[in-house]
């Protein structure tokens, strides 16, 4: 006594399953599970196609990364128990022990995407050899692989035994072998689904959410993937174009051609927590030698980038809520440019790709030759501060001299002790006189570098820190760019100071480390805690305190070298070097 209509549809038309299912009165057995109740047949509602109330604001809200709320936590016990059911003769076998578990629909789907994420691989070798490969469902079970077509229907078939309405799709996908500004054509190249939660339409990918094949597409590795299960719509449309365009449950619709322009952001950019990358073309023309890009984010992340496999011709900054990015190729041409990025907290963690670019250079900026010393990020951030730098009186990356000085200040945090050095392509300095054209001036929990180039060019300024408690080395912290244009320029190093000098004195004259011979020359230090300062040329010169100054002059004929001594203590009678300045010669 059953009366079944069925309809059927050319496959391009707009989706409609069933337009009328009615059954009559007669006995009603029809082998379907709904759920742990297998006493009959319950009546799903008809497929329909995507109307309005399924579609999603296209660009991205920002909102959240699903279609709908859903709570992860509430699944980990439904996701243990998916994972170790293990029936692999019959479908609906399979289906009836995976529902034991789950009540709602949600939690239907959900045991099912997860049991096929986790027990179904990709089938590499059934993807280069198509004859020896199957797609129908029941293959796919018991070979436990199959490709994204056989990943889709199995899907789709598990729904349907369930009582789920769920659609098979296929469409072009920016997958394996995706070049970035490459053109679409053809047949479809990927399958995926949709399921019916809610009275809404969703979207999933479970061949996606599985794993991962290398560069080479011979080896598949199980590395589960969240982000693809009911993915937000307006993020799906970013790697999915389906071949019907009412799948993409988005308003407005993009074209095949937005598709094919759009930047390709892959699921590490949104699962850790990045929202929007600008320029938002996947091609950047290069302006007068340059380029830029930058990356918003919710929380504070680590980034590092490499253009050709290097990062030396970038300047990138870390901002709280993003990066910023220039980028100055030093070759005309196409440069494959990549995007890293790992959470702040993840100080071991390795860095996930999140983006890539192709930067088109017409000119090059020679002027914008980095040195090979400079370490990405460039300039202070969040990070810095982290680390106990605050308040930084240059909060860009580039200091410009024109006269080759410059002093930056900082407000350090408690038990700090801080070490710059100076480094440049074009000097050969030693290691000591990388240090010695740097000042360390303290005053209460403020640090000023004074900075003396030794000539004209770039130079980085690095800064390195410890806990002063700590007897172990010291980290690095940052860096920042120096430069400076003016060939006239040329600085002698600071006095050397040995490790008597504490950390609060200070010099007011003479800065210069190199004294003129013949001279008579006025000393000024500020120091404390001590009884008596003399000045060692070839004669010896005490100097006299005044008011928290010690001042007095040395002449500096007949000698090479002139040495700053103190007495701590008036009763003893040995002195301490604590400055050693070099003569000029005649």
């Amino acid at each position: 006594g059953t009366q079944v209509t069925v309809e059927i549809h050319p496959k391009d038309a707009t989706p409609q399953l069933f337009k009328k299912l009615s059954f009559g009165k007669g006995p009603q057995r029809l082998p379907s599970l709904r759920g742990q109740d297998n006493k009959g047949f319950q009546k799903t509602e008809a497929p329909r196609p995507p109307g309005g109330k399924d579609l999603h604001a296209y660009p991205w809200d920002k909102s959240s990364l699903k279609s709908m709320p859903v709570d992860l936590q509430q699944f980990e016990k439904l996701d243990a128990y998916a994972l170790k059911v293990n029936v692999k003769n019959s479908i609906e076998e399979l289906v009836k022990a995976l529902l034991k578990q789950a009540r709602t629909d949600l939690e239907k789907v959900r045991a099912i995407w997860i049991w096929i994420c986790h027990h179904i691989e990709y089938d590499v070798v059934g993807y280069h050899n198509k004859s020896q490969l199957s797609s129908k469902p029941i293959d796919v079970l018991q070979m436990g692989k199959s490709v994204c077509e056989g990943y889709a229907g199995l899907f789709e078939q598990m729904c349907s035994i369930a009582g789920i309405q769920c659609m098979k799709l296929s469409g072009y996908s920016k997958g394996h072998g995706y070049k970035i500004g490459q053109t679409f054509t053809g047949n479809s190249d990927h399958a995926w689904n949709a399921v019916y939660l809610d009275g809404r339409w969703h979207l999933l990918d479970s061949t996606w959410g599985s794993g991962v094949v290398d560069d080479s597409f011979t080896k598949f590795t199980f590395r589960y993937n969240e982000f693809y299960f009911l993915t937000h719509p307006a993020l799906f449309i970013n790697n999915h174009f389906p071949d019907n365009s009412n799948w993409q449950l988005l308003k407005p619709t993009l074209t095949l051609k937005d598709f094919e322009n759009n930047m390709l952001h892959n699921s590490n950019f949104y699962m850790l927590g990045l929202l929007t990358a600008h320029p938002e073309t996947a091609v950047i023309q290069t302006v007068n030698g340059k380029a830029s890009v930058s990356v918003d984010c919710r929380s504070a992340t680590l980034f590092t980038f490499k253009l050709k496999g290097t990062d030396e011709h970038g300047l990138m900054t870390l901002k709280k809520h993003g990066m910023k990015l220039d980028i100055y190729p030093q070759r005309t041409g196409s440069h494959k440019l990549q995007i890293f990025a790992k959470p702040s907290k993840a100080s071991e963690g390795v860095y996930d790709c999140v983006l890539e670019y192709i930067v088109e250079c017409k000119s090059v900026d020679k002027a914008m030759r980095f040195p090979k010393d400079l370490h990405q990020p460039v300039g202070p951030s969040w990070f810095t501060e982290r680390q106990g730098f605050l308040r930084p009186s240059h909060p860009n990356p580039i200091i410009h001299t024109n006269d080759g000085r410059c002093s930056v200040t900082f407000t350090l945090g408690k038990d700090i002790s801080v070490l710059a050095s100076l480094h440049s392509d074009n000097s050969n300095l030693t290691e000591d006189m990388r240090r010695q054209h740097i000042m360390q001036i303290h005053r209460g929990n403020q640090i000023e570098l004074k900075i003396h180039l030794p000539h004209a060019g770039n130079f980085v300024l690095k800064i390195y820190a410890k806990k002063k408690s700590d007897p172990g080395n010291y980290d690095y912290i940052f860096n920042y760019l120096i430069t400076c244009l003016n060939t006239e320029v040329k600085w002698p190093a600071f006095p050397q100071s040995y490790n008597k000098w504490v950390e609060d004195y200070e010099i007011l004259e003479p800065l210069s480390g190199l004294l003129p011979a013949n001279r008579n020359v006025q000393f000024k230090l500020k120091m404390h805690g001590i009884a008596k300062v003399l000045v060692q040329g070839e004669n010896t010169y005490p100097l006299t305190q005044n008011r928290g100054y010690w001042e007095g002059t040395c002449n500096t004929s007949g000698c090479r070298e002139v040495f700053v001594m103190v007495h701590e203590n008036a009763n003893h009678s040995f002195y301490s070097h604590v400055l050693k300045y070099e003569v000029e010669t005649e």
